[in-house]
């Protein structure tokens, strides 16, 4: 069994949903799996954020022990000026005890995005959060570009499931459950292969 952690910070619930459709797929394919969430850092003022922190107390916080625990993780962070969310990137600045001791080594990571525009800044969240992966000696998960729901009109790109929810807090596409639980099922599978491979003795 793959044990999966879905760590995300949400403001208004967007990227709450793609996080929620990703730990549903997860346990469609038999996973263990860590639902996650990141507190917020200060009050916001944007509308529907308090509503929506309010909806989510009962799901736990992120610790460190979830990554560790983790065979596959999957990252989700709003938009914030093209970069990942504060509140997510404190989390990672946590990491350094276990990525210092090599325990988020070979692990299976990957990245999922909202934003209020196309085309603004989706894919620059999600290829900032590869930096980290990067620093942890993960393996980046990304989606490609060779599974059909990935063309559907409110997907594509090729690096993590992202959506464009305007001015509708909470709201994500249909077609962005489709990718997110494509992504997620990509992801197992890398991190099966890896604990496969993690498995065989090594030649004498």
């Amino acid at each position: 069994m793959t044990n999966v952690a879905v760590i995300y910070y949400s403001s208004t619930g967007s990227t709450h949903q793609l996080a929620r459709a990703a730990a549903d797929a997860a346990v469609a394919e038999g996973a263990e799996v860590r639902l996650r969430r990141v507190p917020e850092l200060a009050t916001t003022g944007r509308p529907g954020s308090t509503e929506h922190a309010a909806s989510v107390a009962d799901i736990p916080e992120a610790t460190l022990d979830d990554l560790d625990w983790a065979d596959a993780v999957l990252l989700g962070s709003p938009v914030h000026f093209g970069l990942a969310a504060p509140p997510l990137m404190q989390f990672i600045n946590t990491t350094s005890p276990l990525s210092i001791q090599g325990r988020l080594l070979n692990k299976a990571v990957s990245a999922f995005a909202s934003g209020s525009a196309e085309h603004g800044g989706q894919v620059t969240t999600i290829l900032a959060l590869h930096n980290a992966i990067c620093h942890w000696g993960s393996v980046i998960v990304a989606t490609g570009s060779a599974e059909k729901v990935l063309y559907e009109k409110n997907n594509g790109n090729p690096y993590g499931a992202s959506t464009v929810a305007g001015s509708r807090a909470g709201f994500i596409h249909e077609e962005n459950v489709g990718a997110v639980a494509y992504q997620t099922r990509r992801t197992i599978q890398v991190a099966a292969a890896l604990k496969a491979v993690a498995d065989v003795p090594a030649a004498c």
